[in-house]
């Protein structure tokens, strides 16, 4: 087995899955904050 050396790794797959996980949380959080809005709004 050889020795890993650092920086050498291809992390692309794992950059685009991080940036997709990124995405949605961001969509997630918005969509849940306007949800609340709408309902306040609703029951005010």
């Amino acid at each position: 087995m050889s020795k890993h050396k650092h920086g050498e790794m291809d992390i692309t797959a794992h950059e685009k899955t991080f940036e997709g996980f990124i995405k949605v949380s961001a969509w997630t959080a918005g969509v849940s904050a306007f949800a609340l809005i709408v309902i306040a709004i609703i029951n005010g």
